[in-house]
């Protein structure tokens, strides 16, 4: 009995000094004045970001062009790799795309495997605050067969290194 006497006291000790670090956490949180939107505007943004927009209209059995650009977000020179893009021929399903109710549209071109890392002659540059684009024709790698609403989306910002954040919704018409 005269040992559990100290071990409770110890103990009770030990409880109040866990409960006084916890109350200056939360007031150390409560007095944070940082506000959201300057946490967000102190992120840096990416470095290589596309955006795809339909050029045109988009009609059944026709052409659907479509417009890939990429920007060079930074003060130096920077590279993305072209695989997985519209810089090369079709090579790849780099794009998701689906009607509005969901329903994949299958990707029916070819699936090139591929050695890695890239050899550097897959990669273009681009100067600092630089651009360049391409044109492609989604038919060619996409059987839109029917008229309605469609989103696509870029799915190889891990192969290409170039971040689209918007999808493109577009619709197609008879």
């Amino acid at each position: 009995m005269k040992k559990l006497i100290p071990i409770l006291g110890l103990c009770a000790i030990i409880f109040a000094a866990c409960g006084s670090s916890n109350d200056k956490k939360d007031a150390n949180a409560a007095s944070d004045t940082t506000l959201l939107s300057e946490a967000k505007a102190n992120k840096e943004s990416d470095p290589v970001t596309g955006k795809m927009s339909l050029i045109g209209a988009a009609k059944l059995g026709q052409p659907i062009n479509i417009k890939f650009a990429v920007y060079n977000n930074t003060d130096t020179v920077t590279k993305f790799c072209k695989w997985h893009t519209p810089f090369e021929k079709l090579m790849s399903k780099y794009l998701d795309v689906a009607l509005e109710d969901h329903t994949d549209i299958d990707y029916k071109g070819p699936m090139a495997k591929r050695m890695m890392p890239p050899p550097a002659d897959s990669y273009t540059m681009l100067k600092k605050g630089d651009s360049t684009s391409t044109n492609f024709n989604l038919n060619e790698g996409y059987a839109i067969t029917k008229a309605g609403s469609y989103t696509i989306k870029y799915n190889a910002a891990t192969i290409s290194g170039i971040i689209v954040t918007d999808s493109l919704k577009i619709t197609v018409s008879k």
